[in-house]
């Protein structure tokens, strides 16, 4: 089964910037839609933002302007950069395949990420 491991989390002032790196064994994420998904302590995990095969990329307004999704196909790693960011934007953030997500891979561990005002 495909394994997914995030890092690049970290501890950040509010209007700091932080990169999340996802690296994916295997070579399979170019052929899937991939996302970043965030989970705010005692809330459910929300999608952030979505990354195609294609390289079209959606996001929540809530990160909409500040966050953006790349991917690096040869080094089958998915990042998120993260801008501007908002004491809300704290939690603890995984990767996933936009469709079934927990069919395509089980969740890592996650990257905290915690922005202090």
């Amino acid at each position: 089964q495909v394994q997914l491991v995030e890092s690049g989390g970290g501890l950040v002032q509010a209007g700091g910037s932080l990169r999340v790196s996802c690296a994916a064994s295997g070579s399979i994420i170019s052929f899937v839609d991939m996302g970043w998904y965030r989970q705010p302590p005692g809330k459910q995990r929300e999608l952030v933002a979505s990354i195609t095969t294609d390289d079209r990329t959606n996001y929540a307004d809530s990160v909409k302007g500040r966050f953006t999704i790349s991917r690096d196909n040869a080094k089958n790693t998915v990042y998120l950069q993260m801008n501007s960011l908002k004491p809300e934007d704290t939690a603890v953030y995984y990767c996933n395949a936009l469709l079934n997500p927990g069919a395509f891979a089980s969740w890592g561990q996650g990257t905290q990420v915690t922005v202090s005002s």
